[in-house]
């Protein structure tokens, strides 16, 4: 059986294209470092990311799923803040019905210059997978 502080973990990371993946971005361009077992889609705003599309990366082997949240520079309006906290509540609640720890699924604010944020939210929260061990599916 695989110890929990071997186990390396896989984060899924939805990003939006005008405002957090420029910051992912730059993370890479300054050589910021953060775990290599993190993948990135980009998504054009954080509020339309679906609960199946977080359920579906637990079942594919992710351990882990960050949101890269527009916060209230969304250019789709003021209210992405909420409606992205919304969905973050919903998708843990059908992990709980999945018996997946909703501690697996994190959201932050990234804004198009926060390299070093990222790269912390990241070493952060692939060190709370690594004490949570492998996601068994």
């Amino acid at each position: 059986m695989e110890n929990k502080k071997d186990h390396i973990p896989k984060i899924l990371v939805f990003s939006t294209d005008k405002i957090s993946d420029p910051g992912i971005d730059l993370a890479g361009q300054q050589h910021v470092h953060y775990p290599p077992t993190v993948y990135t889609i980009i998504v054009p705003c954080s509020s339309g990311v679906k609960p199946r599309w977080i359920l579906r990366a637990f079942k594919k082997g992710f351990d882990g799923v960050f949101i890269a949240a527009d916060g209230t520079d969304c250019p789709y309006g003021p209210a992405c803040p909420e409606r992205t906290g919304k969905l973050v509540f919903h998708a843990q609640e059908l992990m709980k019905k999945e018996k997946i720890n909703p501690a697996r699924l994190k959201m932050a604010a990234i804004c198009s210059v926060c390299a070093i944020p990222f790269a912390n939210h990241m070493k952060n929260f692939y060190e709370a997978l690594v004490g949570l061990g492998g996601l068994k599916q």
